[in-house]
């Protein structure tokens, strides 16, 4: 939350500062909900932080802004993605609203999406859970967040010994919450789900005729 909130940690600085001692939502002035994506080849972290509510969409405008202003250009060649994600959240492996978006952005772009989501409470072997979350974590530690701004300025020091670099933007969009996916939505998804394990692996395709051939 952002505002005079209390936060764990320590900073240095040249007069006391003063904050609340809770961290209550009705004395925060606003909030920033970092969404994440971590290039394992290139041991980049990409992250957007939202300002309204941590939803399926936001997940998705997230995922369209990494590939349009950073994953286009790195991998000109690619013709399909591979994301392994958390199972809950906004990308939950139980969210039709998720794989309907995720086919939709599929399409737009014009690349195939594969998924491959963890089981429950195995999220810590995620490389984006030790590669990535704690370094962030660490940049802002102890630092009284007055603004979006201040996130996104902290999240872009974060670095390791190996090289990590993060690369931070501010999506700045209201997202409605409640949303719940009616019958029609569920039949009409064309998500091809595997054959192993499939409510954790399944692909968007860019090009619907390809259901029924080999991916």
């Amino acid at each position: 939350m952002i505002g005079s909130l209390y936060r764990v940690g320590h900073t240095y600085t040249q007069a006391p500062i003063e904050v609340y001692d809770h961290d209550w939502a009705s004395l925060a002035t606003g909030r920033a909900i970092p969404h994440g994506l971590y290039d394992l080849s290139e041991n980049i972290g990409y992250v957007q932080i939202g300002t309204s509510r941590d939803t399926h969409e936001f997940a998705i405008d997230s995922l369209r802004y990494w590939w349009q202003n950073h994953g286009r250009g790195r991998y000109r060649t690619a013709t399909s993605l591979w994301l392994l994600c958390d199972g809950g959240g906004s990308n939950s492996s139980r969210s039709y609203l998720f794989k309907a978006a995720l086919q939709a952005l599929a399409i737009e772009l014009g690349i195939n999406i594969r998924v491959a989501h963890y089981p429950p409470y195995t999220s810590k072997y995620n490389p984006i859970e030790h590669r990535l979350f704690p370094h962030l974590t660490r940049a802002t530690q102890g630092v009284i967040f007055e603004s979006v701004d201040v996130v996104k300025d902290l999240m872009a020091t974060a670095t390791t010994a190996k090289g990590l670099a993060v690369v931070t933007t501010v999506l700045d969009k209201v997202y409605e919450t409640g949303k719940k996916a009616t019958d029609e939505l569920k039949a009409s998804i064309q998500i091809v789900f595997d054959d192993v394990l499939p409510k954790w692996n399944y692909t968007a395709l860019a090009n619907l005729a390809q259901i029924g051939s080999t991916i």
